[in-house]
């Protein structure tokens, strides 16, 4: 098979814009800083540990932080999230990720996460991240899992725009 006007990054990005992902927030916090961060690449990695595979782009603000031991949440977003997911996309947005959605911190690393989020994944960074081209993969080795007694209506990511699954 030969290349033709595309090159294969450009096709990749094409090919997985008819990929469906859920939406979350990585957040964790350096000293009296809070960090966020938009993700749609989250995956269970193993439950035996029980773990989370997440990519994240070597230029994000957060990336520096995320190192083996760093305390990180992600908080897998709802179908109402949409404004937590462009403030947290924003590039230079800082502190003002924090000015959208209901952000609380937890008890007892501090991390912030979203009190009315699906799901709630409390990690503690497990590797020295992986970089590979222009991501790093971090593991987050799970500590807690906070689970609100809601109704599942996941925010999901296809085509470059937001969905929601028609009930």
């Amino acid at each position: 098979m030969q290349l033709d006007d595309m090159q294969l990054g450009e096709k990749l990005r094409l090919g997985m814009r008819r990929l469906a992902s859920g939406v979350g927030v990585l957040s964790t916090r350096k000293g009296d800083e809070k960090f966020a961060m938009t993700a749609s690449s989250i995956t269970s990695l193993s439950d035996d540990p029980a773990s989370l595979l997440i990519c994240v782009n070597k230029s994000a603000a957060i990336q520096p932080l995320l190192t083996k031991g760093q305390s990180i949440s992600v908080s897998i977003l709802g179908a109402q999230q949409e404004n937590v997911s462009n403030k947290c996309a924003q590039k230079g947005a800082g502190s003002e990720r924090f000015s959208v959605g209901k952000w609380v911190e937890e008890e007892v690393s501090n991390t912030p996460y979203l009190q009315d989020a699906q799901v709630v994944f409390f990690c503690d960074v497990d590797n020295d991240c992986y970089e590979y081209g222009t991501h790093q993969i971090v593991i987050g080795r799970l500590v807690d899992i906070f689970v609100p007694d809601i109704n599942i209506d996941p925010l999901l990511y296809l085509d470059g725009a937001y969905r929601k699954i028609a009930g």
